[in-house]
């Protein structure tokens, strides 16, 4: 007969095992509550990488504080806002007003079956098929939830001022104090490996920062492109599609192709010709971004493959949704850093004897 094994487990180790359950459960727990608070925090993260190299030109160019330095930065971004907006805001407010004044045209072309939208709901029936849905939910304000909407409106707004002042106020205090962070975390290292450390943080930062500077860049250069030829095609809310243009082209992979279905809807509303040349200059410029712009970008920062970038980007949207896509090619450059580093000192633990071995 085979010999029974008896496997003795300790009432110390069960509860060790119980324990650390227990803390990553109300690690995951804190992580759902507190998830909109670090959402605010990766976004200041991101823009504190991006504003960094300014605050570290005027170090070096007369302003050696690093206080100095970080409130010049702050108020020329803060100052540039106000001027863009100086420039849009009024044009984004008429162009808006305009396009609500132009949705019951639009509409009453669709029930009309005028247009190319009109011939597709008549050629499809979408008209009755929205009365069907109306009778099946119950009422247009059940459908469409008119009975909370205004409170939501609010809400939604005061999120979005106290998320805005939140921000900024982080991003500043990084700026201000990231320096003083990263030696207070490289000064609890040991000695021997603080350097090593140093460059892998150095290389860390120059693969984030780099990837948000050059996506803010990207994304500049499509918005403007973008409204450039809708003003030459006279296609009506230039500015206000220019600037939708370059707030989703900076989700990878599917922002500009979703920034391309709207942009193109509106150019075809306008006219079939206008509708056809958005169409190709969008086919055109998603070529020109995923084979010459990105590129540049990436290989000089980032250095991922184009099939290490689809995989993070499809895995960072399945976790957190946009801002997944958004923070998974810096995440997956920074994996990529780290190990590198680990297979470097490894090679250099397995070489050492060999180098010190007496001859």
């Amino acid at each position: 007969m085979p010999e029974e094994r008896v496997l003795i487990i300790r009432p110390r180790t069960v509860l060790a095992v119980i324990g650390l359950v227990l803390a990553v459960a109300a690690v995951l727990a804190v992580v759902w509550v507190s998830r909109q608070v670090l959402t605010w925090i990766i976004v200041a993260v991101f823009l504190t990488l991006a504003l960094n190299p300014a605050v570290e030109f005027f170090q070096r160019h007369g302003l050696a504080r690093r206080g100095a330095a970080t409130a010049v930065t702050v108020l020329l971004t803060i100052g540039a806002i106000v001027a863009l907006g100086s420039l849009f805001i009024p044009t984004l407010v008429n162009e808006g007003r305009g396009f609500a004044e132009a949705v019951p045209g639009y509409v009453n072309d669709v029930s009309q079956g005028r247009g190319p939208l009109g011939r597709l709901a008549e050629r499809y029936d979408l008209e009755q098929k929205v009365r069907d849905a109306i009778e099946r939910e119950g009422g247009a304000e059940r459908l469409l939830g008119i009975s909370g909407t205004a409170v939501a409106v609010t809400r939604g707004v005061l999120t979005f001022v106290v998320a805005i002042v939140t921000i900024a106020f982080m991003t500043f205090f990084m700026l201000l104090e990231g320096p003083r962070w990263m030696e207070r975390f490289f000064a609890m290292l040991p000695e021997r490996s603080r350097e090593t450390w140093r460059g892998i943080g150095h290389d860390i930062y120059r693969t984030v920062g780099g990837y948000v500077t050059g996506n803010l860049l990207i994304s500049v250069i499509a918005g403007v492109t973008t409204t450039l030829v809708l003003l030459i095609l006279g296609v009506p809310y230039a500015v206000a599609l220019g600037v939708l243009v370059a707030i989703l082209d900076l989700i990878p992979l599917a922002g500009a192709t979703l920034a391309a279905i709207i942009v193109s809807t509106v150019a075809f509303i306008h006219s079939i010709p206008a509708g056809i040349i958005v169409l190709v200059f969008f086919i055109v410029y998603q070529q020109v971004e995923n084979h010459l712009l990105q590129p540049l970008v990436y290989s000089r920062t980032v250095q991922l493959s184009p099939l290490a970038i689809l995989i993070a980007v499809l895995i960072g949207a399945k976790l957190a949704g946009i801002l997944g896509a958004l923070a998974a090619i810096p995440v997956a450059g920074t994996i990529q850093v780290l190990l590198v580093a680990w297979f470097a000192e490894r090679r250099r633990q397995d070489t050492a004897p060999e180098t010190t071995a007496p001859t």
